[in-house]
């Protein structure tokens, strides 16, 4: 469905854009149909510019994104047109995708506008009200109603609402029950398995672990761009071979476990967040290069449907 080929993207930054910032490096890998893959990785890995890329919001560097055997980067107005009935995509703060001036359903006027302009209006309200339903929501109890009326887990289900409403196949997800009360978390997560038996595709973009593990066959670990661990979702969890992935799931908290520091020394606590906040500092950095670029770590098969990045050396890339 979509294939992701040796994506990059750079951003100029520095005085007069002598520098770049590597966000993307090199990554590639496929979701099909009914599948969801989960993209992993830290504050700034580039999951979320992997996302804008798939959605045509940011141009491709390098490599290429294919849906459906058509490269994206050729699609001009009608055919971008076309793309955007089948691909969408979900963000993580859904209050900033409404005008708090509007009422929420304003969405689905914009949708009707745009690609059923000749839809009478009994036709249309039958579509909406069949949406809202497949998503669990009751048309009577959100439609009419302001963003500040309806809470962050109606209104993110409200967005998914009108993705259905085109000939939706493809959702970018990208962080989208963040900002959701556990409760709602879980109601979302078991929307987007709904969608999936559907045959949707789904790229689930999080820097949460388990939910990851919970929703996806298939995970990718995302680190300063690149790829540094992919396959089956039950390999990369159930036996981990990079250092980032096994740090990142080391780093899970356990309902069942108390902190590692656990004496209440709070200025022990202090001085291990500043280590780790220099350490990002010290990975952010290293993305700020000259115009040759970085160099792309090879992946390896560890076993069937489990890839993991090495040095050329042969062995595992350090932390």
């Amino acid at each position: 469905m979509l294939t992701i080929s040796k994506i990059s993207k750079t951003f100029s930054v520095g005085a007069f854009g002598g520098k770049e910032l590597i966000a993307v490096n090199d990554v590639s890998f496929e979701v099909q149909p009914g599948e969801v893959v989960s993209l992993i990785g830290e504050s700034g890995s580039g999951k979320t510019t992997v996302g804008r890329m798939i959605l045509r919001l940011s141009p491709i560097t390098k490599g290429s994104i294919t849906f459906e055997g058509v490269n994206i980067s050729t699609l001009k107005r009608r055919k971008l047109k076309g793309y955007y009935r089948h691909v969408q995509g979900v963000f993580q703060d859904p209050f900033s995708s409404y005008n708090p001036i509007f009422k929420a359903d304003r969405v689905f006027k914009m949708v009707r506008d745009e690609y059923y302009p000749g839809m009478s209006r009994p036709a249309w309200r039958d579509k909406v009200h069949a949406s809202l339903e497949a998503v669990g929501l009751e048309p009577n109890q959100v439609l009419n109603k302001y963003p500040h009326q309806l809470s962050g887990g109606q209104l993110q289900r409200l967005l998914i609402a009108r993705a259905l409403l085109l000939d939706l196949r493809f959702l970018v997800a990208d962080e989208i029950i963040s900002m959701l009360d556990a409760s709602t978390r879980i109601d979302v997560l078991n929307l987007l398995g709904d969608l999936k038996a559907r045959g949707l595709g789904i790229l689930f973009i999080t820097h949460d672990l388990s939910l990851g593990n919970y929703i996806s066959e298939k995970t990718v670990i995302l680190r300063r761009g690149s790829i540094v661990e992919m396959g089956a979702t039950g390999k990369v969890f159930g036996n981990p071979q990079h250092s980032y992935t096994k740090m990142l799931l080391e780093s899970v908290p356990k309902l069942h476990e108390k902190w590692a520091n656990g004496n209440g020394d709070v200025t022990a606590l202090l001085d291990e967040e500043k280590a780790a906040a220099e350490v990002v500092r010290k990975r952010l950095a290293g993305q700020y290069t000259g115009r040759a670029g970085r160099e792309v770590v090879p992946l390896i098969e560890f076993e069937p449907d489990h890839f993991v990045a090495l040095t050329e050396s042969g062995g595992e890339e350090a932390s």
